[in-house]
């Protein structure tokens, strides 16, 4: 399993997770930070998303036991284009993801609709270093 950078420790461990929270990460990479949130918490599930099937894969390598629990999920896909079925998501979160940090504006205008309609009512989007958004501020 890959080691946890000190920024990305210090990103997780500033997130607002409680146990049983259901979490979307946007642009997982090798599944580093779904891993260590899946620890925090507990009974929760994460599911972590990134558009490189490489990334995915090499996630789903490192991830074997937080799987098999059904704690964590990884999934191929882009989150302006991400529909999945079943329950919305407490958080939402993403660390360097260029449709949501202005890198790609007509990608991120679409990503922030699409968050809208996957976030509970009072669930927060929580960008980088900026301070969480509560869903129903997300003006998309």
């Amino acid at each position: 399993m890959a080691q946890i950078s000190d920024r990305l420790r210090q990103a997780v461990e500033a997130l607002p997770l409680t146990p049983g929270m259901r979490v979307l990460e946007i642009g997982c990479g090798p599944g580093v930070a779904a891993r260590a949130v899946a620890a925090r918490i507990g009974d929760g599930k994460v599911v972590a998303i990134d558009r490189s099937a490489t990334a995915i894969a090499q996630a789903v390598r490192g991830s074997a036991a937080e799987i098999a629990s059904g704690q964590l999920e990884f999934r191929v896909a882009a989150i302006e284009d991400f529909a999945p079925e079943g329950e919305a998501f407490d958080l939402a979160y993403a660390h360097r993801v260029g449709a949501l940090d202005g890198r790609h504006p007509e990608a991120g205008r679409r990503a922030l609709q699409r968050l809208k309609r996957l976030l509970k009512p009072g669930g927060l989007l929580v960008i980088d270093d900026r301070p969480p958004i509560r869903v129903e501020d997300i003006d998309a």
